[in-house]
């Protein structure tokens, strides 16, 4: 087992331990804003592509059901699971506090302790492609959104995907392949420009990224799907974006940089923090075990990156 997977293993475990258990169903889908939903957090079975999926939905603890609200997915990273994300992520009190619904996906190519998505035309972790039959996971991600629309009071305007390394490396994608479905992108420990990208508007992005990341290098190498640095990264989505070439930088908190790209078309803008010292983590997630971050790397409270792109979000809809 190679050092990433191991790492990859444990951070699953780890976060499986501050998850709760949910409750499987798997009724049809109703009509969106009359479909009843109540607040709280449930797992799906939904059939998609010709599979059964899992997606852990969370409806805020304000939700009434006939105000569409914006929605969001969170995309886990390799090897990992949807339950694990949640748990990783900590996102379902931000939409409790802003009154989103939080979806966590789950990839289908078994890897590990979890799951890999299948990001088009990249390796996997170890430089493996995608077994035969693969599901296409961007094709999975938009019909999800499209089920998810049937059975919450979703506005259709304010659909937004994020996601931790591969999970970050899938969203990029969303962003490319996907424009038209999500209004903004938010890649955290995986910020790519994918080429080529379809996209025919300038798509919102906000990233976050630990400058001691070992797992996807902060200025580029590791594994063949991880060659060129996060800024550049950045920088590519700008120009993508035609964003003005030069960025506007700034220390919004002690232990973090703000790079941001601004003069976009049609009000779009691209945002990178960088972490100075953080590891392949989630910014201002709950706390993992030691064991964790001596393999991982440090985690950073400088930035809540949950309540960051939820702001980026609320400020760029479709």
């Amino acid at each position: 087992m190679s050092w990433t997977r191991s790492a990859a293993g444990i951070a699953l475990l780890a976060a499986l331990a501050l998850a709760a258990a949910r409750v499987g169903v798997s009724a049809a889908p109703a009509g969106g804003c009359a479909a009843g939903a109540k607040p709280g957090t449930t797992t799906l079975s939904v059939q998609i592509g010709g599979r059964t999926r899992t997606v852990i939905v969370h409806v805020p603890s304000g939700y009434g059901g006939t105000k569409p609200v914006a929605l969001v997915l969170n995309l886990h990273g390799s090897e990992s699971t949807a339950s694990a994300q949640e748990a990783f992520t900590g996102m379902d009190a931000t939409a409790d506090a802003d009154g989103f619904v939080v979806a966590y996906p789950q990839a289908a190519i078994a890897a590990g302790p979890g799951y890999d998505w299948n990001v088009p035309d990249e390796p996997l972790i170890g430089g493996g492609k995608a077994p035969k039959g693969a599901p296409n996971d961007v094709a999975f991600l938009v019909q999800l959104v499209s089920q998810l629309e049937a059975r919450y009071c979703i506005d259709a305007k304010r659909v937004y995907a994020t996601g931790f390394s591969g999970g970050a490396r899938m969203t990029s994608q969303l962003g490319c392949d996907a424009a038209g479905t999500f209004a903004a992108v938010a890649p955290v420990s995986g910020l790519r420009l994918p080429s080529p990208c379809a996209a025919k508007r300038s798509v919102p992005v906000v990233s976050f990224h630990g400058t001691a990341d070992p797992v996807d290098p902060y200025r580029g190498g590791g594994e063949a799907y991880w060659s060129y640095s996060v800024p550049v990264a950045a920088k590519r989505w700008a120009a993508h974006d035609g964003c003005a070439a030069k960025p506007v930088t700034s220390t919004p908190a002690n232990g973090a940089t703000l790079t941001a790209y601004g003069r976009c078309r049609t009000g779009a803008a691209v945002e990178l923090y960088t972490l100075a010292g953080e590891g392949h983590e989630w910014p201002g997630g709950p706390k993992m075990p030691r064991r964790i971050t001596a393999l991982l790397g440090a985690q950073s409270a400088a930035v809540d990156a949950d309540a960051l792109m939820w702001s980026f979000f609320a400020a760029h809809p479709l």
